[in-house]
């Protein structure tokens, strides 16, 4: 089983985002932006990374395209594409690059939404997030590339039910 952990929008948040991945130990982890720490920060070593409109590093890369066991991502922060207005923008760079997973941050609104065969997932905030109190990060799992589970987690590791989420990518 393949796990991806999803973080975003740390704004700065040191020991919280260690702990997460100390908590799951996952081979693979993307951080959506916003995290407001260098390209070199221990906290964020071995995490596929972004930069977002609030970091300041700019060695960060403005969006990656990766492929994880056979499923291609586009990781973006989502302030360049308009996100807290739509997903159109977003998804005509997703079909661009031909991702099936869009992971992207920004508006620290935990959710996870599939358009045509693409899976878009923002993990929230787990310092700000909005329209729940809860402050979250995701992780998507899947034994093949049809059936993908997206769990969304409190910060402590609860896991929130009515967010999780099965697709078919």
């Amino acid at each position: 089983m393949t796990k991806v952990l999803i973080l975003s929008d740390s704004h700065g948040l040191t020991n919280e985002v260690a702990e997460i991945k100390k908590r799951h130990q996952l081979k693979n982890m993307i951080h959506c932006g916003d995290s407001e720490l260098d390209m070199d920060a221990p906290e964020l070593d071995g995490f596929l990374k972004v930069g977002g409109n609030t970091d300041h590093d700019s060695r960060l890369p403005e969006e990656q395209n990766p492929t994880i066991n056979d499923v291609n991502f586009y990781v973006t922060h989502g302030h360049l594409y308009d996100v807290k207005a739509n997903l159109l923008t977003l998804a005509y760079r997703a079909e661009e690059v031909d991702a099936s997973v869009v992971c992207f941050g920004h508006t620290h609104i935990a959710g996870v939404e599939q358009v045509g065969n693409r899976l878009f997932i923002n993990p929230g905030s787990i310092r700000l997030p909005k329209k729940r109190s809860e402050k979250t990060y995701a992780i998507l799992e899947w034994e093949s590339q049809i059936d993908v589970i997206v769990t969304f987690y409190t910060i402590d590791g609860e896991v929130i039910e009515d967010l999780s989420h099965r697709a078919t990518i």
